[in-house]
């Protein structure tokens, strides 16, 4: 069995955890998510820990352990915190607007991009050149983020394009005159 899949889950005050067959259920403050985990995980909850353990070791199923043992965290995590991801438009004329669920940006095409987000995905813009993606599902906040910084990916000469605020972007040297 994988060291991660070893550790126990601490659950927080407010977490509810429901199980039912291979089916988990995590209920908390923020929201709630389900996931169905492989079925040859014994999953058992003692207390406010939740363990998960292997009946029968095999390759297989030792490294799954470690997977669905990271994976019910992150709900756990999610529910009780919740997960947020920025971004922030670089370049001038760049922007962002937000109309209900539609996230409208203008990234120097000859038509706005208009993006519905997706359930269970919250958005908000600030000064029209920052959004913040919040969610209890870590993968999905992830994932709308990344389709997102897809439009228009930042380019290494001068920088503009949607990037992450905590990425850094690796600049290029532009043509040099030969003297």
């Amino acid at each position: 069995m994988s060291r991660i899949g070893r550790m126990p889950i601490p659950i927080p005050d407010g977490v509810k955890i429901d199980i039912n067959d291979s089916l988990v259920k995590v209920t908390g403050p923020k929201g709630s998510i389900e996931k169905r985990v492989p079925s040859e995980m014994d999953l058992s909850l003692e207390e406010d820990k939740l363990v998960v353990s292997i009946p029968t070791p095999t390759k297989n199923s030792s490294a799954l352990s470690g997977l669905t043992r990271s994976l019910i965290a992150s709900m756990v995590a999610g529910v009780s915190k919740g997960f947020t991801k920025s971004l922030e438009l670089v370049g001038i004329g760049y922007r962002a607007e937000l109309q209900g669920s539609v996230l409208q940006l203008t990234l120097g095409y000859s038509h706005p991009i208009r993006f519905e987000l997706p359930k269970g995905i919250t958005a908000s813009v600030d000064k029209q050149t920052t959004i913040t993606f919040e969610g209890v599902d870590k993968q999905l906040v992830g994932e709308t983020a990344a389709v997102v910084r897809d439009f228009r990916k930042p380019e290494p000469y001068k920088g503009k394009g949607i990037k992450y605020t905590d990425e850094i972007i690796r600049r290029k040297i532009g043509k040099k005159g030969i003297k």
